[in-house]
């Protein structure tokens, strides 16, 4: 009777212990981090594009544009996705991102208002 209280008792523990591992090991590879990127937006249909765009992309939680700063403020799992990988389908947008130049095709295709050397509007 007493071991059958034990092994009771230590199936209880090693359960618990286990759900408590796994639960921390699903936070854990649910990371959420943020990347703020620079680019050349400097419009509302920048602003438009690269939000609808970037929300095809895996991971992406979030994105945020300021027209001021020219700063493309992303939320990503990174189980998912990692920031080079973001940068890069900005420039396949058309929008350089930090160090990385826009693709110039994609840039061509840019509307004139959305061009590097357009005066913000």
């Amino acid at each position: 009777m007493k071991t059958r209280k034990i092994s009771l008792a230590m199936a209880m523990f090693f359960a618990i212990t286990f759900l408590f591992s796994a639960n921390a090991f699903a936070q854990e590879k649910k990371k959420v981090e943020t990347a703020e990127i620079k680019s050349s937006v400097v419009c509302g249909m920048c602003e438009d594009r690269v939000k609808k765009e970037l929300a095809f992309e895996k991971g992406v939680k979030d994105v945020q544009v300021n027209l001021e700063t020219k700063v493309i403020t992303v939320e990503y799992k990174t189980s998912k996705t990692d920031e080079e990988t973001i940068k890069k389908a900005i420039t396949k947008i058309g929008y350089d991102a930090d160090e990385m130049t826009a693709d110039a095709e994609a840039y061509e295709k840019l509307p004139a208002c959305c061009k590097k050397d357009a005066p913000p509007h």
